[in-house]
């Protein structure tokens, strides 16, 4: 379909809710969305500016386009999932999640069994998930099994079945798990009471199951069946126990879905959490590849729907960070405050702890994908045009002004290259001036660079706040880099980021990895700037008084130092000692300056 063709089948587009899709020269679907006014929101895909690189990669690609008009705006919501999981579109969200998650399934017979499965078959059983961590399906199944006495066969157990008295009782009979069913000891309805009970269980509700038992409990006692009634009771104190192992959010909040997302450039990490009866009675942490730079609104309104569908959630509330439109008969929340604020929190925290998980794996696995994302993830909180793959950070060290040396440290790929690491003697400052020092290094440290010809960094990153910043500039706008490299200064007392000619810092959160690697630099580069120092006040402190003796030179002082230790010792010794250590002329030259008086009596 040519361009024009394209103008004008949008232009003809319905003022509806419904669902596009786009097509590519292969006749292929390449995206897929819903949209609550078709015309509106197909037409923005094609307007004169489009922000986003990846929809402008999109737009060139799109030959034709198909629409469906849908009578609702949550129609157009699951009619949008479906499509997607089917064709899977190059430029739509990928759900990173192909496992097969397993099942606790209420099979449809005449004495229901109940076990678990990752295979659901359409035949009118009853199937509870999926669960996400098999351990909680074992727990679930070993409480189930303590608690109510089911069969395991497989046999048919419909009434003409056990009439007929083809069946025999088993072991499990005789070691008490199971009434004997199959053999007429156990009616359908009491064992249809107990899978009632099961289904409640499954679902979150302990109360009737509950119930159930205190009542057996008390019709025993009262019968005085005393041993009858500890069984009951000691069923009542299971379940109890696993009840308080649970995560218990809150008495007042049943069947409410909840999800938080997390996200960066390329992927987000959603967290799904489903409470009923006051407990999470399930969680699901899921990773999304985004390929159009899509909104955490965008995310959630796919993965919400997908979520809900997967693990068959019925409930008409939704708690979500940000407010999204799910359809009129789904309430969406965003608390500020309370109990439903809590449970949000509480979601977003599994969704981070879920990502720092996975990046570490990520770390581990594939390194340079790691790096690539910190360096994506600097770019944009920094607001940079280019990757810092090459990063430079400088840092003065003086003390009263004695002593003045800089450090630059260079990072590249967000890894120490300390080949490249530079001290630094301030030549041309006399004093404690740091602005003056941090003009000087800026300058001798890229004047070389530039006559070298080696290649700049992208980042430069100054210890200090306004004031040093604004000496380096001065050495940057001498040698023409102004807006070839950016400059930034970090302040230590609340780590505030200072652009050039911008007053007002930026603040970066302080979990935040770029801060972080910020504070990794501004670190090294004082460690390695303070070494120098010491070294050369120690340097100074320890032979000052020797340096200037006439034929005393840095090999003897060596010397010295290696016989007598220190220099006072040195001042203390006699002339035959210095005499053995570094010859008689010396001696005497040595001896003669600090005892003046001494040697003009002799």
């Amino acid at each position: 379909m040519p361009k024009d063709a394209i103008k004008l089948h949008v232009q003809a587009l319905p003022n509806q809710p419904g669902v596009y899709q786009f097509y590519d020269k292969q006749e292929k679907i390449i995206y897929v969305g819903k949209a609550k006014n078709l015309k509106n929101r197909v037409s923005s895909y094609f307007r004169k500016q489009v922000d986003s690189k990846k929809t402008q990669r999109l737009v060139k690609n799109i030959v034709s386009i198909k629409h469906i008009v849908v009578p609702t705006e949550s129609d157009a919501l699951i009619l949008e999932n479906t499509l997607i999981k089917e064709h899977q579109p190059r430029y739509n969200i990928l759900l990173r999640d192909d496992k097969t998650y397993p099942w606790i399934c209420i099979k449809n017979e005449a004495f229901p069994r109940v076990f678990t499965t990752r295979k659901i078959i359409k035949d009118g059983s009853e199937y509870f998930g999926p669960f996400t961590n098999f351990k909680t399906v074992r727990l679930l199944m070993n409480l189930i099994q303590e608690l109510y006495p089911l069969r395991n066969c497989s046999y048919d157990l419909r009434e003409e079945s056990i009439q007929t008295k083809n069946y025999k009782v088993c072991l499990e009979y005789h070691i008490g798990n199971c009434l004997g069913g199959c053999v007429g000891e156990q009616s359908q309805s009491d064992y249809d009471h107990q899978i009632s009970q099961i289904r409640a269980l499954l679902r979150g509700n302990f109360s009737e199951a509950i119930r159930g038992f205190k009542q057996k409990m008390k019709l025993a006692a009262d019968v005085l069946d005393y041993e009858e009634a500890q069984k009951q009771k000691n069923k009542i104190d299971i379940l109890t126990n696993y009840q308080s192992k649970s995560a218990v959010v809150s008495a007042t909040i049943s069947n409410v879905d909840v999800c938080t997302v997390i996200s960066d450039e390329h992927t987000a990490f959603v967290n799904y959490l489903h409470v009923a009866y006051g407990s999470i009675v399930r969680f699901h942490n899921m990773e999304i590849k985004k390929k159009l730079e899509e909104s955490d609104e965008d995310v959630l309104r796919v993965v919400v729907v997908e979520l809900r569908r997967r693990f068959q959630s019925t409930s008409k509330d939704v708690i979500l960070p940000v407010a999204i439109d799910l359809g009129d008969d789904i309430r969406v929340t965003v608390p500020q405050k309370g109990e439903k604020k809590k449970l949000l929190d509480l979601s977003l925290r599994n969704a981070k702890q879920g990502r720092l998980e996975q990046l570490k794996q990520i770390k581990i696995s594939d390194p340079q994908q790691h790096t690539n994302r910190l360096l994506s993830q600097m770019k944009k909180d920094l607001r940079l045009q280019v990757l810092p793959d090459h990063i430079e950070c400088f840092d003065n060290s003086n003390i009263q002004g004695s002593n003045p040396v800089a450090a630059c440290v260079v990072f590249r790929n967000t890894k120490p290259a300390k080949k490249e690491y530079r001290h630094y003697i301030i030549k041309t400052v006399t004093g404690a001036n740091d602005y003056a020092s941090m003009e000087e290094v800026i300058y001798r440290r890229y004047k070389r660079l530039l006559d070298e010809k080696q290649s700049l960094p992208q980042l430069i990153v100054i210890d200090g706040g306004k004031g040093q910043l604004s000496s380096a500039l001065l050495s940057i706008d001498a040698l023409g880099l102004r807006n070839k490299i950016a400059v930034i200064g970090i302040a230590k007392r609340l780590e505030e980021i200072y652009y050039p000619n911008d007053p007002i810092p930026m603040y970066l959160d302080k979990r935040s990895e770029t801060l972080k690697i910020i504070q990794q630099l501004r670190n090294e580069a004082h460690r390695f700037g303070v070494r120098l120092h010491r070294n050369r006040r120690s340097k100074h402190a320890v032979s000052s008084s020797l340096d200037n003796i006439p034929g005393i030179g840095e090999k003897t002082i060596i010397k010295l130092l290696k016989v007598f230790k220190s220099v006072k010792r040195i001042k203390e010794a006699e002339l035959k000692d210095l005499g053995a250590a570094i010859g008689t002329a010396k001696a005497k030259e040595l001896y003669s300056h600090f005892h003046p008086v001494k040697e003009k009596a002799k």
